[in-house]
């Protein structure tokens, strides 16, 4: 027997069988098939038992072509990262402030407003690094 024919009679997995059903649903967005025959040949998939079975269901489909990962945009990477530093940065605003409203209720008079100090250095760190980044793509 040629390695071929024992490949065809060798059981298939489900993993194999996955394999296959996400090609047909590639070959339904690519428009190479309509509904009714994606629909006729995921049937005969999920109901093959053998790599022969499985072969005729996309013999007549080109191969998938690998597409390269999509490369991020830098300048949207550098919007994600400034968002997300000053996300962390209202959350330590308000974890402070709530520490310091708390403080105040429970001595029964209004404390000095410590948590601008560390806000504000932390905001002044934050802007300089932003300004210093504009200022290197210039």
């Amino acid at each position: 027997m040629s390695p071929e024919t024992d490949r065809a009679r060798m059981r298939i997995s489900d993993a194999d069988r996955s394999a296959v059903a996400d090609r047909l649903r590639i070959a339904v967005d690519e428009g190479r098939l309509d509904l009714t025959d994606y629909d006729e040949r995921l049937r005969s998939v999920y109901a093959a038992s053998t790599f022969g079975e499985l072969q005729p269901l996309t013999a007549d489909l080109p191969a998938v072509e690998p597409r390269p990962p999509a490369q991020p945009d830098a300048a949207a990477e550098e919007r994600r990262k400034w968002r997300n530093e000053w996300r962390d940065w209202l959350g330590g605003a308000i974890i402070m402030i709530a520490i310091w409203a708390t403080t105040s209720l429970v001595s029964g008079e209004l404390i000095d407003f410590w948590p601008a100090i560390p806000l504000g250095i932390w905001a002044a760190v934050l802007l300089a690094g932003a300004l210093d980044g504009r200022k290197g793509k210039g």
